[in-house]
């Protein structure tokens, strides 16, 4: 199986947030929040849940504009049913995510990526979370967190882009912003035209310098070095992974011999194309031609 996708060259939002010492200008965040809810609400349509909306899984183009990707843990919600499986990143999950696991709620639907989105929003504008979760974090310190802290807002941030940004911070997710045509009623979105942050039609005030890498590229190798599991335990890691290995080896070899045969048979059926033959038989047949003219002239 091959998979095909855009090529993005901008980095992700976390790489450019982190490369920055100030907030993001509030134009560019309007215009991220935009065109990440358009994208958003075309999931919402296919009724597709992505779950894990956060500046890593933001990808900017080389024309500045943003991408949602990583749709490794994204479901899909049938019609009149919600999902009740906890998973996510634990600083973007929605209050409703987090309740599943203390099996105080019903389930969870598609507001939750507008929560994921909200805490996105106010990590732009403010250059920090709004609420100080960790991995460590207990369920029920991120429930307290969220119900008593008072969020606030830098001065300079506009107070509606501010108000707008709490709407999709809403508790429950009845009362949150979580479509696009709640976004085209709030005051602070009135003036934008949706239909042109569509065809891309706004130029973003930032692009990626196409001269530059537009990423860490230590990041993955110490994800690799740094070791997360304790030492002590390492040889029952070994132990279970040599036997997965084995099972693996043996399911690998059996996917590579009907693998084989399948390739066999389309041996017999296709012919493979290869562009150079072609072009050297288009050639010698325009040489044969020519000859064959030349010829027929001699021999008139």
């Amino acid at each position: 199986m091959f998979m095909v996708v855009d090529l993005l060259l901008g980095g992700d939002l976390r790489y450019h947030m982190q490369q920055s010492s100030s907030n993001i200008e509030q134009d560019r965040v309007v215009l991220y929040i935009c065109e990440i809810a358009l994208a958003l609400d075309y999931l919402q349509s296919k009724r597709i849940l992505h779950r894990d909306i956060k500046p890593e899984n933001i990808l900017i183009d080389d024309a500045g504009h943003v991408h949602i990707t990583d749709f490794n843990i994204a479901t899909i919600v049938k019609e009149n049913e919600t999902v009740i499986s906890v998973t996510g990143t634990k600083p973007y999950m929605a209050p409703e995510v987090l309740l599943c696991a203390l099996d105080h709620t019903n389930g969870y639907s598609f507001a939750a990526d507008w929560w994921s989105l909200g805490v996105t929003s106010y990590e732009m504008i403010c250059n920090m979370r709004p609420y100080p979760v960790h991995s460590s974090t207990s369920i029920e310190e991120i429930h307290a967190l969220i119900h008593n802290s008072c969020l606030r807002f830098p001065k300079s941030v506009d107070k509606d882009l501010a108000n707008f940004v709490l709407e999709l911070l809403k508790v429950d997710p009845k009362e949150r912003i979580s479509s696009i045509k709640q976004m085209k009623q709030h005051s602070f979105l009135k003036s934008i035209d949706f239909s042109a942050v569509y065809n891309l039609q706004y130029t973003p005030s930032f692009v990626p310098r196409k001269n530059q890498l537009n990423c860490d590229p230590t990041f993955e190798l110490e994800e690799m070095i740094i070791e997360a599991k304790p030492l002590h335990k390492k040889k029952k890691r070994l132990s279970k992974r040599n036997k997965s290995r084995a099972v693996l080896t043996t399911q690998i070899s059996q996917d590579e011999e009907m693998m084989q045969t399948c390739l066999n048979t389309m041996q017999k059926d296709f012919i493979l194309y290869n562009r150079e033959n072609e072009l050297q038989n288009i050639a010698m047949a325009e040489k044969k031609k020519v000859w064959e003219e030349e010829l027929m002239k001699i021999t008139s």
